[in-house]
């Protein structure tokens, strides 16, 4: 295995990324003929709770084991540092099992919690079934990114990358294949359907971890090298627990407050359409389907940017935090958000743009879909500055502020939440815009004030990358308004899927061209990654 750069490592993370994103996101249009938009509800409900108990059994402790690798690299202490990655192992299979119980014991008061009252659709048994279904994941999953985290503290990302791809592809072909079976050959119920593609995360998280292991077991001499002779001090067990716990107790937050934000649509969307506003169980179910798993689907490939950044960004940050190198540390932080948006910010208005073929590709024809996924697609964007800027809070050693900003997330999303729901739909628009509003508001009042506070403390000066910004969006406003006059003239009226295909393709090709014309033409693409790095990405596609 080669070490990687934080640029190469960037890229790598964020390839594997992108390719299990597209394989997420290729899967659901067979699995939505499958199961439908009742399906797609049940199935978010199942996930949604899952996230918030995945980032408990996790703890953060994989990323926590990431950063402390790198720093006990750096600092030569290479005793504690094996030590660490043993422990936390031991730290992530008790979190994994107390996480599991609950969720199995507790899988009916959390659906008595979703379903509420409502009647009509999905109903309290089927929820309570895909939550301890799916309650099994708990178990893999914190012990596979245990041993991501670990490798990604030495700066091995491709293999981390490929774990990721492995388990994407094996968890979508159980989806498809374990939930067409059940649904067309052994004609189960829409449950049990459910619950099988629910499964499929267990699967696939047991199979890259056998992955990993193997890689690891292949490359010790490598992973357990010291190069540095240095006096280390004595590092009790205790504390290099309470190291991890610390360190961990930030990444935690990020997870569950960050699923606690996506949740509360899951817990007042459904009930106040019903009850307060008026539509049916079944059309209510279907918005909540889209917000909760298809459009979030599509989602994938925009986040898959940042998270791409981040796991190239925790060690390589680390490094220089510990080093003391400020200035390295200022121009990391600055390139993560001009490389994120160079890509965030032109997807997501593409997306918004073609909402309606781009929905009618993935799953036909849908009265609320595009509707509801051209204005979602903008929390994708929302989400991945989130992301990066909550975690460079957290690498910075920032936990107060990190809870501080995830408390203003939260807040402002579940206290505009229900009101907006009623705004919208007063002011003659689609009700559900204003839930999408709440949570696009919960995450950027969280980043921020984390932006505010990382220039305030540490000098972070944002006016080349707000000028880099600033080129991107009015690069991206020539691109859309070719796009949009495009539209106009040759408007997507079909519901054919490969009409959908080819008209997408055309559009999207154009676009690209557009944008990354521009941004040669003008320097923008040189001024955010460099031209020497540029000219070896070049050379690397030329051979």
């Amino acid at each position: 295995m080669k070490k990687n750069s934080f640029m190469q490592g960037a890229f790598i993370a964020t390839f594997g990324i992108v390719v299990s994103k597209i394989l997420g996101m290729i899967y659901v249009i067979p699995f939505y003929s499958i199961i439908g938009e009742q399906g797609g509800a049940l199935y978010g409900y199942a996930y949604s709770i899952y996230a918030i108990f995945l980032g408990i059994s996790q703890a953060g402790i994989p990323l926590a084991i990431s950063k402390i690798i790198s720093e006990y690299n750096v600092l030569g202490y290479y005793n504690a540092r094996d030590r660490s990655f043993v422990l936390g192992k031991k730290v992530l299979s008790f979190l994994g099992i107390l996480c599991f119980v609950i969720m199995f014991i507790f899988a009916e008061p959390l659906a008595h919690l979703i379903i509420g009252t409502v009647s009509g659709g999905n109903t309290i048994e089927d929820v309570t079934f895909v939550i301890r279904v799916i309650s099994t994941a708990v178990l893999v999953v914190p012990i596979l990114s245990i041993y991501r985290g670990f490798l990604q503290g030495h700066k091995y990302i491709t293999p981390t990358s490929y774990s990721q791809v492995i388990e994407q592809m094996v968890r979508v072909l159980v989806i498809i294949l374990g939930s067409y079976l059940a649904m067309n050959v052994f004609h189960l119920s829409l449950k049990d359907a459910v619950g099988i593609a629910v499964f499929s995360a267990t699967i696939g998280a047991f199979c890259s971890w056998i992955y990993l292991l193997i890689r690891t077991n292949k490359n010790k001499k490598q992973l357990y090298k010291r190069t540095l002779r240095v006096e280390e001090p004595k590092i009790t067990d205790h504390q290099i627990i309470k190291k991890i716990l610390f360190y961990a107790f930030p990444f935690i937050m990020i997870d569950v407050f960050k699923s606690l934000i996506n949740s509360v649509d899951v817990f007042t969307l459904v009930p106040v359409l019903v009850n307060g506003i008026g539509y049916s169980a079944l059309k209510a179910e279907a918005v909540m389907g889209v917000i909760s798993t298809w459009g979030l689907k599509i989602n994938m490939i925009i986040a898959s940017v940042a998270t791409g950044l981040m796991v190239s960004l925790i060690p390589n940050l680390t490094s220089s935090f510990v080093k003391k190198d400020m200035e390295d540390v200022r121009k990391k932080i600055n390139h993560t958000f001009q490389w994120l948006l160079f890509f965030a910010i032109p997807m997501t208005i593409g997306l918004s743009i073609l909402a309606k073929p781009v929905w009618t590709i993935f799953y036909g024809v849908s009265e609320y879909g595009p509707s509801v996924y051209q204005y979602y697609v903008f929390v994708a964007l929302a989400t991945t500055l989130f992301t990066a800027s909550i975690t460079i809070l957290q690498l910075l050693k920032e936990y107060k502020m990190v809870f501080f900003g995830l408390l203003l997330g939260l807040f402002v999303n579940a206290s505009l939440n229900i009101p907006l729901l009623y705004a919208f739909n007063k002011m003659g628009l689609p009700a559900y815009y204003g839930s999408t509003t709440s949570t696009i508001l919960g995450y950027s009042s969280c980043v921020f004030l984390s932006l505010w506070y990382i220039h305030k403390k540490y000098q972070v000066n944002y006016e080349d990358t707000l000028k880099k910004v600033i080129s991107v969006i009015m690069t991206t406003m020539v691109m859309a308004i070719v796009l949009l006059f495009l539209q106009q003239v040759f408007p997507f009226n079909s519901t054919n899927r490969l009409f959908a295909i080819f008209y997408v393709i055309i559009y999207a090709v154009l676009g690209i061209f557009i944008y990354f014309a521009i941004s040669f033409q003008s320097r923008l693409i040189y001024d955010v990654f460099g031209e020497q790095n540029i000219k070896k990405i070049r050379k690397k596609f030329r051979r």
